[in-house]
């Protein structure tokens, strides 16, 4: 009988297999962005037909730092002077949030009958694992949550770029960077450097996504001290595109025809509320002069901080400005969930008192 380390590597060895797969048959049939939907399709069609697929751990979260070092490195002095004229637009961010609440929690509570949290941080448009995170510690459905996000960014990321290209006519093949084969040595030494001291330093103070965060705040800093002048090579853009596919796609590992029925159901159903919402504030930035129509979707598209950064980047939209809006929305999400856990438990414990009251008096 193999060892647990043996069957890992099987596993981890057969994902990674059928994601080069995918991507190879997009490529050749000149399909887009390969690197992404390749290993995303290919990932996603092999977990729902039941294959022991399995994510790649520190590999995955090592590649979002290459996300982080590509927004830190957009950070140019203009971009930061530029922040005061976002401050209209950042501030439909609580309100946003706010009606995605009154919309989502009700939605999940009532139609699809979930408990308080799961419905709470199934609604909340979070980073998956830190929602998956502050659901488990309220007392939420995990694996529901987890289905719940994983069928949002699917569809955002696959929806997204048809929006992109139909609806607003942009192309997807705007160079994401220059090979690295181009770029000065000792610089992309830098990069990594701030990669990793980011991301690790991040995580011992406890920065809550540590892995994009960390390395941009870092090479943010260096960006503006003229340290760096690039973004990451091609070659680690499309790296990162790779795994945000696998990622997505083994999310899907063991569902049950039962969690199709309803939580992906519930996903799927969501995510056509939060379409309507994010095209209604979309529309208001766009009208009143705050934000080109492109921006302006990416910025109000309730999708994850890495997939949003890679379809800014390709579509060749204001970076900047996307970023300062969805971390506002997880900034506001995040610090918002540990009230929102203390609130579900007085509310948990006030109704277990009331069942112990009600039921000491239909004993008397």
């Amino acid at each position: 009988m193999p060892s647990p380390d043996v069957t890992l590597l099987k596993r981890r060895a057969l994902t990674l297999g059928l994601a080069a797969a995918g991507t190879v048959v997009f490529w050749a049939l000149g399909l887009p962005l390969p690197f992404l939907f390749g290993p995303l399709t290919a990932c996603l069609l092999a977990a729902l037909a039941g294959a022991p697929l399995r994510g790649l751990g520190t590999i995955s979260v090592a590649a979002r730092t290459i996300l982080g070092v590509a927004v830190g490195a957009s950070l140019t002095p203009d971009v930061v002077a530029r922040i005061p004229q976002m401050a209209a637009s950042v501030a439909l961010i609580p309100l946003y949030i706010a009606v995605i609440g009154l919309v989502g929690v009700p939605f999940f509570r009532k139609v699809y009958g979930f408990d308080w949290a799961t419905s709470w941080y199934a609604a909340m448009p979070g980073g998956l694992q830190d929602m998956v995170i502050f659901g488990q510690e309220a007392g939420g459905d995990i694996r529901a949550l987890s289905l719940i996000h994983a069928t949002r960014v699917l569809i955002i990321v696959t929806v997204a770029p048809l929006i992109l290209t139909l609806g607003f006519g942009v192309t997807l093949d705007n160079p994401i960077g220059v090979p690295a084969s181009e770029l000065p040595l000792d610089e992309m030494l830098i990069m990594v450097a701030a990669a990793l001291v980011g991301w690790k330093g991040g995580e011992k103070i406890g920065l809550f996504g540590a892995s994009i965060l960390g390395p941009m705040i870092v090479t943010g800093a260096l960006s503006m001290l003229d340290v760096i002048h690039f973004r990451p090579p091609a070659e680690a853009i499309l790296t990162a595109q790779f795994m945000i596919g696998i990622g997505i796609g083994v999310g899907y590992v063991g569902v049950t025809l039962q969690e199709i029925r309803r939580d992906v159901s519930a996903g799927v159903v969501f995510v056509l509320l939060l379409a309507g919402l994010a095209a209604l504030f979309t529309e208001i930035v766009v009208l009143f002069g705050l934000a080109a129509p492109v921006d302006g979707f990416l910025a109000f598209a309730p999708g994850g901080q890495a997939e949003m950064t890679v379809l800014a980047i390709i579509v060749g939209a204001d970076l900047g400005y996307i970023i300062v809006h969805h971390l506002t929305r997880v900034l506001l999400v995040i610090s918002g969930a540990p009230v929102a856990a203390r609130l579900m438990r007085l509310d948990r414990r006030q109704a277990q008192d009331r069942d112990r009251t009600r039921k000491k008096e239909d004993g008397t």
